[in-house]
């Protein structure tokens, strides 16, 4: 018996051992793609990654194996690029090849590749011309949305004054306060802070991202190939997305009823528009779903990058009370306190324009970016990537290298100043991404964060519940971007 026990053993050892080689040989035909961790048949390489820390995994595996390497999700392969060069040269010197969109599997059900965000190839090129056009024409970068943008700020003090100093939670005022400038663009109009519709909508892209950003998320992104046949993807996540769609719905058809093409009055009106004109055209993408989803992917990228910024921004600055002072004594010398902070003041206030891209850097919001494609086979150092291979370019590792920024791993404001004090751009300030795929509302996330930063600090003092030195920085989830924390400041006049 102790002989065919043996002698069993050893056929399950061989038979596994020539699997494995046989499905290397199987995956060493698909291209030249980069090194990396043995996969395992139908597992990949689920030894190496843990779903609840993919970019921890990930980023330990690349300083075994470089800046550009291999992983499998199952048996799906994932080219992984880590560090400012290796990520510049893939988006910005390739960028037509490495332009493609992969959307992750707990998302595909809702988007099927519509939208601007989650399309590629023809459709995403006439719907990014297109929302780009009219994000200008409807102000984005220019004087009537920093206008807008500044009335917005000063309902967001009024809605602070009513804490009175004591404790509260300002997850909703700044989802509520972002959002109304994306509002004001894609639905042509504010919300009340008192709405409850409204507030219901923002409870609904809190939950959105939370839940795709679990550890169950992450798990069934990477093994959706045979997890969909069990349990299937997280219903919260379709569940939110499909009640804002229909939410977007009502809104396209509420536009309907008193539609004029000659008067346009936000980017509903504008995509009904060119509906109307490429009606007769084959190959037009301007249709009923990607104006939902192209609405939606505006509406919620535009609410919720922002104000989790700011919510991250407060906590660095709680946490970093001589940052705080230093940023007020700026203000009061550049702005004063008898008239609204503009635009053209960042040109003079080097302090703040640093610290703010500081709060990105170190909130690496989107750790991961969102996942690319390569649209064909791409030669890139040496290997050879198949056309269709997902790519995953690394944010968290651009806008903490070591080879960029003086001290990466800190919260330091000195990384985007030099010796005189001047504000100093760094190429590997990537919180947008880069290339093709650069972030749509760049420009205007950029503007909401200098004017409402620097409007809120000119009228209160950050103060926190606890001693800053206990403030907890950890991300509540990480996964498709970082979640703030919960926590807890009051707000004292100046």
């Amino acid at each position: 018996m102790e002989l065919f026990g043996a002698v069993t053993l050893f056929l399950v050892f061989y038979l596994s051992c020539l699997a494995i080689v046989s499905y290397k040989r199987k995956l060493s035909n698909n291209g030249r793609l980069p090194p990396g961790p043995t996969p395992l048949p139908l597992i990949g390489n689920f030894l190496q990654i843990k779903s609840s820390q993919t970019l921890k995994s990930l980023l330990k595996l690349s300083e075994r194996y470089g800046p550009v390497f291999t992983v499998y999700f199952g048996t799906k392969p994932i080219v992984v690029l880590c560090g400012h060069d290796a990520v510049k040269e893939a988006l910005v010197d390739k960028a037509d090849e490495f332009s493609g969109r992969a959307t992750n599997p707990t998302l595909e059900r809702s988007f099927e590749g519509h939208g601007v965000v989650f399309s590629e190839g023809e459709r995403w090129k006439q719907l990014r011309r297109f929302s780009l056009g009219v994000l200008r024409d409807f102000g984005m970068g220019k004087k009537s949305i920093e206008e807008r943008i500044q009335e917005e700020a000063q309902f967001l003090l009024e809605e602070f004054r009513k804490t009175k100093e004591k404790p509260f939670d300002p997850t909703y005022f700044l989802s509520q306060a972002v959002s109304n400038i994306i509002c004001s663009i894609v639905f042509g109009d504010r919300f009340d802070y008192e709405d409850k519709e409204f507030r219901s909508l923002m409870e609904m892209i809190n939950t959105l991202f939370r839940e795709s950003s679990s550890s169950w998320a992450q798990l069934y992104d990477m093994y959706e190939s045979f997890l969909k046949y069990f349990l299937g993807p997280p219903a919260k996540v379709y569940d939110s997305l499909e009640n804002l769609r229909l939410f977007v719905a009502k809104k396209v058809k509420m536009n309907r009823e008193n539609f004029d093409s000659d008067f346009q009055r936000d980017f509903i009106d504008c995509f009904l528009t060119q509906m109307e004109k490429e009606k007769n055209k084959p190959a037009s993408e301007f249709n009923e779903r990607n104006l939902e989803l192209t609405i939606q992917n505006l509406f919620v990228a535009g609410t919720e990058t922002v104000s989790s910024t700011i919510r991250y921004g407060f906590l660095y600055l709680m946490k970093h009370p001589e940052v705080q002072a230093k940023m007020h004594e700026e203000i009061d010398k550049v702005i004063g306190n008898n008239r609204v902070p503009n635009i053209e003041d960042r040109s003079q206030m080097p302090y703040m324009d640093a610290v703010i891209h500081e709060i990105q850097r170190c909130s690496d919001l989107v750790p991961m970016d969102l996942a690319h494609r390569v649209i064909r086979d791409t030669e890139f150092r040496g290997y050879l990537i198949p056309k269709g291979t997902e790519i995953y370019p690394v944010l968290s590792s651009v806008l903490h290298d070591p080879k960029m920024f003086k001290r990466p791993f800190a919260f330091d404001p000195e990384n985007f100043l030099d010796e005189n004090g001047r504000f100093k751009k760094n190429d590997a300030f990537v919180p947008f991404s880069s290339g093709k795929r650069i972030c749509l509302g760049e420009s205007l996330a950029r503007m909401e964060l200098f004017l409402f930063f620097t409007t809120i600090l000119q009228n209160f003092l950050l103060k926190p519940t606890i001693p800053p030195e206990d403030i907890d920085l950890t991300p509540l989830e990480s996964g498709l971007i970082n979640i703030p924390p919960i926590y807890k400041l009051s707000i004292i006049p100046r």
